[in-house]
Formats: C-alpha cells, structure tokens, sequence
C-alpha cells in the first residue's frame, strides 16, 4: 500500500493488520459527470473477525458479541464512498473500521458504587418543595370571592 497513512492503531500497540484487510473497489452511485463512468472510487473493506490472529481472544470475543448483528460470517464490511478519489475512501474506510473495532473491544464501564444522598442535602429538599407547594396553593383563586 504505496502512500497510504496506515498502521491503523486500534487500542494500545493493536493495529489492524494489512495482510488480513479485503479491498473491493466499485463504482460509486449518485450523479454522473465527466470521468464517472471510468472509475471504481467506492471502497468496501473486509476484515475476517473470526479468523483474525491480530486480536487478543478477549477482544475478539468481546468484538464477535457488540458486532454480531454487522457481521456476514464473522466478516465485519465497512462501505465508504463520500469522497471523489479512491485514495480517500479508502483511508475513510480503514479509519472507520479501526473506530469500530476500537469501540467494540473496549473494556466494559466499571460498574457503579451505590451512593446515599446526605440527610441534610435531602431535608432541604423536601423544605424547598413545601415551600414552592405553599407559594402555588397561594396562588389558587378559590377563597377570592
């Protein structure tokens, strides 16, 4: 891959190898012109999850389950034409999927530590809603006569 801007990191030292990365390349629909009909500038990158050697198990275990629904037998497909040259579709793709795969392999949030609300901090809570409750029952025009 002459001039492209790649390793492509997806976490730490993990980058997405090039040898396991699929290009297809295709006419892109939309409006016609001058030069249209003659190049294959959209990009379709595959990435075999699967198979991949690249990934720790864990991430890829963890990337199969997040992805299942994406996934064409254990093939992760990201499609990008939003650009005119071949060259810049295919660094939005590879970009893409080494976002993907670096949101799908995160580590879960921690989970999180159940916290009491302070007495003080509640009781003028209640006080301040008495009060805004006593300000509005003020306000009704039943006893205007």
């Amino acid at each position: 891959m002459d001039g492209m801007s790649g390793p492509y990191v997806i976490r730490g030292s993990v980058c997405l190898p090039e040898a396991e990365l699929l290009w297809r390349f295709s006419r892109s629909s939309g409006p016609g012109g001058q030069h249209v009909n003659t190049s294959d500038s959209q990009v379709e990158l595959r990435f075999d999850l699967a198979r991949t050697e690249a990934l720790p198990e864990v991430w890829k275990q963890r990337a199969l389950e997040r992805l299942a629904g994406r996934l064409t037998g254990g093939v992760l497909t990201v499609r990008a034409s939003e650009h005119r040259s071949q060259w810049r579709n295919r660094e939005t793709a590879a970009v893409r999927l080494a976002a993907l795969l670096a949101e799908a392999t995160a580590p879960p949030p921690k989970p999180r530590k159940p916290t009491r609300i302070p007495r003080g901090i509640n009781e003028r809570r209640l006080r301040e809603k008495k009060q805004r409750a006593e300000t509005k029952r003020g306000r009704s025009a039943r006893d205007w006569t």
